[in-house]
């Protein structure tokens, strides 16, 4: 009979170490070390339950042992769970508060973040990369915005290890967060009204407690529900709701009545630089979640309403297998959400079709891409935050053995930390070259129209092909497009001309509704004709 003891003796210590690992088995991490001890209570959704934490960290490039003396915060917290649809993951994510000896809540500075009581311990679980969040974050505040400062770290709680943490900053108004006025009780009329708000457009059963639903319907035939954030739901008076509330009504009819730069037009109302970088940030990620969920806006005093900042970007990056969320083509605001009752405000298709706000899109992203924005940088942030999680990310998995397992809403399942690294560089880098031709694309009205006698196109009106002929001047790496006047992209593909010679019939041509088109013809990525075409 073979002897099975030390296959039981493997299997019970792989166990110990992926899920009983405690503080003093746990040795040293390049990470800092968070530990909690709540006494034996359970952590509940709400209210927070006292807690002790300690926080171990020796400075950057330096390690830290569990052994260690707390020498970056050893006090009170209160603590609570955090999320909505990630509470159903055995991973959670916490809220907390620092709190002095007699329970009040204090302002301290955690891992050399500015002071602040309220913190957020986020467990990312089915992004399996562990750094969608700090990605974003991270981009977004190289565009001039703020938000929210993020630290990885260990987690223990009540001496059991938790695995790779992101300690971040919750977004409050503050001299160092969101900066702006601070909106007293008392100040009810007048000049003191007008700021400073932050308001949320996210599920009934968000933080923000209650709030009020648009007047204006999306394409789904949903109202948009927004949230009182700051002041809180149980602190705003009367007045301020009512100011706040009339103010975003006055953005939407604007938007509704295609009134950008009239009398209470959108520009008068609204940060549009803010609409716009906003609209990156979510459509570079794809982020299902980005316009109908976890939307904050602000307005300060005697300031437009403003969009940001940015949160919650876990099912981003591809990490969500509905509402084209795999996908690296298409735009977000466009995505069909079906039957679900959290959907895209009515706004953005309204501002995608106005010709200046196009314009600034395109100026944006094209500025954006030499720099912030670019392949290089992109690739340089996610390699510095993976080789940061080297060694911890292993840890992580020993104790949430989730690679090589679907977890909802996973689009893709990676064998190991490093094939999950690879497919979102992969998928980054892809959906990078599809919003640099849409986006880049983009005509503002009717483009101005560039002929050149080495091309020739008939017929014009044409039915249901086009016929071309090219010099020899023009033979390689040549490609067509045809637009909209509105500047939408119908149609492309490349173009191989053997004897000067080609015959466009795609598909797509030939369902073309009768109207007014652009045909471009590109050579080498410069615009060698923009010509106007009517289909008949």
């Amino acid at each position: 009979m073979r002897n099975y003891l030390p296959i039981l003796l493997l299997f019970f210590i792989s166990c110990f170490a992926a899920y009983g690992q405690t503080v003093s088995s746990f040795g040293s991490s390049n990470l800092p070390l968070i530990l909690i001890d709540t006494d034996g209570y359970q952590i509940k959704d709400d209210p927070k339950i006292a807690a002790e934490m300690g926080i171990i960290w020796n400075g950057a490039g330096k390690t830290n042992a569990s052994t260690d003396a707390f020498n970056d915060y050893n006090g009170k917290i209160g603590i609570e769970l955090r999320g909505s649809s990630s509470q159903g993951f055995p991973k959670k994510s916490y809220g907390l508060e620092l709190k002095n000896e007699l329970g009040e809540d204090i302002d301290a500075s955690l891992l050399g973040m500015p002071e602040e009581e309220d913190w957020i311990l986020y467990g990312p679980y089915s992004d399996k990369t562990l750094i969608r969040n700090v990605l974003i974050f991270t981009l977004d505040a190289a565009l001039g915005h703020y938000s929210p400062r993020c630290r990885f770290v260990e987690l223990f709680l009540n001496d059991q290890y938790q695995g790779v943490y992101v300690l971040m900053e919750k977004i409050k108004r503050d001299d160092f967060r969101l900066d702006l006025a601070k909106l007293n009780p008392d100040e009810l009329s007048g000049e003191d009204l007008t700021g400073g708000y932050i308001i949320k457009i996210d599920k009934t059963t968000g933080s923000g407690g209650s709030g009020w639903y648009s007047d204006y319907l999306s394409k789904a035939n949903r109202r948009t529900f927004f949230q009182y954030e700051v002041p809180k739901f149980d602190e705003i008076q009367p007045a301020q709701k009512n100011y706040i509330q009339d103010y975003v009504d006055m953005v939407e009819k604007a938007l509704n009545d295609n009134n950008f730069d009239g009398t209470n037009g959108f520009r008068q109302l609204a940060d549009e630089d803010s609409f716009i970088d906003y609209m990156i940030m979510n459509e570079l990620s794809k982020n299902i979640d980005g316009y109908r969920l976890s939307t904050f806006l602000h307005k300060d005093k005697n300031g437009k309403l403003k969009l940001g900042p940015i949160w919650d970007f876990n099912l981003a990056f591809g990490n969500a297998n509905y509402y084209n969320g795999e996908s690296t083509s298409g735009f977000q605001f466009e995505a069909n959400l079906g039957n679900d009752d959290w959907q895209n405000p009515f706004w953005w298709p309204i501002l995608f079709e106005d010709n200046t706000f196009r314009r600034k899109l395109k100026d944006r992203w094209s500025s954006l891409r030499e720099n912030q924005l670019s392949d290089q940088r992109i690739t340089t942030v996610v390699d510095s935050l993976t080789n940061l999680l080297a060694d911890a990310q292993g840890r992580n998995f020993q104790k949430w053995p989730v690679l090589s397992t679907w977890v909802w809403p996973n689009a893709y399942v990676g064998n190991s930390y490093s094939a999950e690294v690879s497919w979102l560089k992969s998928w980054i880098n892809n959906r990078l070259n599809w919003l640099d031709t849409n986006i880049e694309g983009l005509y503002v009205g009717s483009p101005e129209l560039a002929q050149n006698q080495d091309v020739q196109v008939f017929p014009n009106p044409f039915r249901n092909e086009l016929h071309l002929e090219l010099s020899a001047n023009l033979r390689g790496n040549l490609s067509w497009m045809i637009y909209t006047m509105q500047g939408a992209k119908v149609a492309e593909n490349t173009l191989e001309p053997e004897s000067g010679q080609v015959i466009i019939s795609d598909a797509k041509i030939r369902i073309l509704p009768a109207g007014v088109y652009f045909l471009r013809i590109m050579q080498d990525g410069e615009v060698v004709l923009n010509q106007k075409l009517v289909k008949q």
